[in-house]
C-alpha cells in the first residue's frame, strides 16, 4: 500500500477538476492493483476491487489524506466485488443539497454514496476532450448533428453542445440516468439557451427499433459508449458487431464515429477486426490516448477508444 500513501503525501489539497489521483489497476504499483483512489472536489474517493481494506489500513490512509488535506478533509471508500458494491463515507460530508464537479469546463452532477457508477467515468476525460475538439472544428456549423449511444448522464452530449453541434440524441435503457443527463444540460446552460443547439433524451433499448434513431439521421458523429458486460443488455463480445453492422447507414458521408471499449478481456484487435469484416467502408483514423493517470502495463488491458470515418461524398 506503500505506493498510494506515496502519492497521497504529494496530491494538490484542493484541487479544482475531477480526475484520478491514483490508479492501482494498470499494474504499475505492484501490491496495490486493488486501489484507485479519484478527486470528485471536494471529497476523494478510494475504491477498492475484490479485495478489502482491513480498518487498520483505512485508518492509516486515512492519516495520510488527513495529513495532506487538514481539518477540511472528506472522503468516502467504496469496496466493489462481482457486481456489489459498499460505500462508505470516512470523514466530512458531501456537498448539499447536491455534488457538482468541474472538467474542462463542464460541470456534472456526481452521487458517490450511491451504486457503483458515481454519474462521471474520468477514464473518458481525452474522449470529451476528443469530441470537443471535433466539433469546434468541424467546417459546417449550420448542421452537426451527434447521436450519443450509451449515454448514461449525457457528458459527451455536454461538451458536444458547448463546442457548437447543432443537435444531440442521447439514447440510453436507463431513465433516471438520462433524467440526471438532462440536469447536466441544465447546469451547464444548454436548455433552450439562444444560439446554442438542442439536446433530445430518448429512453430506448436500441436492439428493439433502430426506426426513431434511424429517422433523425444521419449523423456526422456517432459516439458508441456501452458497458462491456451488462446481463440483459450488453455484452460486447457478440453485441458489439450489432451496433457496428449499423454504422455506414447512420453516419453522414465524411461522418466519424467514436468507439470505445473497456475491459482488459478485449484487445484492440477485437474492434479492429470487427470493423473490419462489419463496417469495412469506415476507415479508420486513430487511438484516442488514455489521461495519463490512467496508464497501464499493458496498453492492450486499458481503456480503448477508436476514432473511424465514413468515406466523404465523391
Amino acid at each position: 500500500m506503500q505506493p498510494l500513501l506515496d502519492t497521497i503525501a504529494t496530491l494538490t489539497p484542493n484541487p479544482t477538476e475531477a480526475h484520478r489521483i491514483f490508479h492501482g489497476r494498470g499494474g504499475l504499483h505492484p501490491g496495490c492493483e486493488h486501489l484507485a483512489l479519484d478527486a470528485f472536489p471536494p471529497v476523494w474517493l478510494l475504491a477498492s476491487f475484490s479485495q478489502p481494506l482491513s480498518e487498520v489500513e483505512l485508518a492509516e490512509i486515512h492519516c495520510a489524506l488527513s495529513a495532506r488535506c487538514g481539518p477540511t478533509l472528506s472522503w468516502a471508500y467504496q469496496f466493489r466485488h462481482e457486481g456489489r458494491s459498499e460505500t462508505r463515507l470516512m470523514a466530512g460530508s458531501l456537498p448539499e443539497p447536491q455534488h457538482i464537479v468541474s472538467e474542462q469546463g463542464a460541470r456534472y452532477l456526481v452521487h458517490l454514496l450511491r451504486g457503483q457508477n458515481h454519474g462521471l467515468f474520468l477514464d473518458m476525460a481525452e474522449g470529451r476532450r476528443w469530441v470537443r475538439e471535433f466539433v469546434a472544428g468541424w467546417p459546417d456549423k449550420r448542421r452537426l448533428k451527434v447521436l450519443n449511444l450509451f449515454a448514461y448522464t449525457c457528458a459527451f452530449s455536454v461538451v458536444a453542445l458547448q463546442a457548437g453541434a447543432t443537435q444531440v440524441v442521447n439514447v440510453d435503457m436507463s431513465d433516471g440516468a438520462l433524467g440526471i443527463g438532462k440536469k447536466n444540460h441544465q447546469l451547464n446552460g444548454l436548455t433552450a439557451a439562444p444560439g446554442m443547439g438542442t439536446a433530445s433524451f430518448l429512453p430506448h433499448d436500441i436492439f428493439s427499433s433502430w426506426g426513431k434513431i434511424g429517422r433523425a439521421g444521419p449523423y456526422e458523429l456517432i459516439i458508441v459508449d456501452p458497458p462491456s458486460f451488462q446481463k440483459g443488455s450488453f455484452v460486447a463480445t457478440k453485441d458489439y458487431a450489432r451496433l457496428m453492422r449499423r454504422l455506414p447507414e447512420l453516419l453522414a458521408p465524411g461522418g466519424h464515429a467514436l468507439l470505445c471499449l473497456n475491459t482488459p478481456k478485449l484487445d484492440l484487435g477485437f474492434l479492429q477486426a470487427q470493423m473490419q469484416e462489419l463496417a469495412p467502408t469506415l476507415r479508420f483514423v486513430e487511438r484516442v490516448a488514455n489521461p495519463a493517470a490512467f496508464a497501464d502495463v499493458d496498453e492492450q488491458r486499458s481503456l480503448k477508444v477508436l476514432v473511424y470515418q465514413a468515406p466523404a461524398l465523391g
